[in-house]
């Protein structure tokens, strides 16, 4: 069947006819490869800086945002019937016996490094027709989500930094309080205005933060529309500097890095207010190096409470507020939720789509 792999030792990305799966396993599904997104990660491994085949493979077939449809299934599967909708999720566990978060389904904290990612590191994606998987790494989506539902992996990395975030803020009175929204009197500030940007602004929004989105284009732009569209203030980094933007905000309770620009992201981080918590979730190349006022950080740290925590991948939980999540974004805000996508395509189009100069906020390749 045809296949979309990036093949490291030609550096070259190509069509590749691949091998159709079959379910071989009673927990196995077969499941139809409908849309998979295009994001930073996809068009890095095509620069072919990373990303790894499996053993005896000399392609990885590229691919990890994706929404399916269930074709078959194995006699073991309890929750899935043919017909329904899913997204799977990309990280897969280690196999060391004593790494307790992969033996608890937690293999997003890995203890041992030794995971493995589809369309990443050593297993192949869903960039093809079919892929077979394990139902316990499927996740059921409703109809009524088929248009957006390819926006459920990126929108877990704000799932799993929110969460992060009030799991550390525990330490703390936070908020109102008042049982409502958590983020009920609180203020945030998002990095960057790409998809994963405006996926968690309208996270912070739902729950309740005044949401300011910071990012380098300036007015008037498609993203800063969208985003002001659904209740965000935005501003752009040309026009204010961090401490400018910082004053006219007030006091910063949490910034969601968008951006993958470390230089931009540790001036944000200065501004940051008491008590606050800073999220990163970008990945910059390892090259390179900046300065920091190193000083001002670690006064600020220990003098200010600031909590600084990463975000990657995602687990069960994550997919699942994620595509709850997406039903109320649907609701609320139909016209802009749609609009993130900015055009679906067809298979024929990888190479523009992964090569090509990157356009537009979320493109996707449909198989459908």
């Amino acid at each position: 069947m045809q296949a979309i792999g990036a093949v490291p030792s030609r550096k070259e990305v190509r069509l590749v006819d691949h091998e159709a799966p079959q379910v071989s396993a009673d927990q196995h599904v077969k499941v139809r490869c409908l849309d998979v997104g295009i994001c930073g990660t996809d068009r890095e491994i095509c620069t072919f800086v990373y990303g790894r085949p499996p053993a005896g493979s000399d392609y990885l077939v590229l691919g990890h945002e994706s929404l399916g449809q269930v074709v078959e299934v194995g006699a073991g599967v309890r929750h899935l019937k043919v017909g329904d909708l899913v997204v799977p999720s990309v990280r897969r566990p280690c196999k060391h016996a004593h790494c307790r978060p992969c033996l608890e389904d937690r293999q997003d904290f890995c203890s041992t490094g030794d995971f493995v990612e589809r369309g990443i590191n050593q297993v192949h994606g869903f960039m093809t027709e079919y892929f077979v998987e394990d139902e316990k790494y499927l996740n059921y989506v409703p109809p009524d989500l088929r248009e957006i539902a390819v926006l459920s992996e990126p929108l877990t990395i704000a799932e799993k930094g929110l969460a992060q975030a009030y799991q550390v803020q525990k330490r703390l009175p936070w908020g109102k309080g008042t049982g409502k929204l958590p983020g009920e009197g609180l203020r945030a500030v998002v990095l960057g205005a790409g998809p994963i940007g405006i996926l968690g602004t309208m996270k912070l929004i739902l729950e309740g933060f005044d949401t300011y989105v910071y990012s380098r284009s300036q007015k008037p732009n498609p993203k800063a529309d969208l985003v002001e569209s659904i209740g965000a203030k935005y501003f752009s980094a040309k026009d204010v500097s961090p401490s400018q933007f910082a004053e006219r905000v007030g006091n910063i309770d949490v910034i969601y890095e968008a951006v993958g620009r470390s230089d931009f992201s540790f001036q944000v981080l200065e501004m940051l207010g008491l008590n606050g918590v800073f999220i990163f979730t970008g990945i910059p190349a390892p090259e390179g190096h900046i300065q920091i006022p190193g000083n001002v950080l670690m006064r600020h740290l220990v003098l200010k409470n600031f909590a600084v925590v990463g975000t990657v991948n995602a687990d069960r939980a994550a997919f699942e507020n994620a595509i709850i999540d997406l039903g109320k974004f649907q609701t609320r805000w139909p016209d802009a939720i749609r609009s993130l996508i900015t055009g679906r395509h067809p298979v024929g189009n990888f190479r523009e789509l992964l090569q090509g100069k990157a356009t537009g906020i979320k493109n996707v390749i449909s198989f459908a």
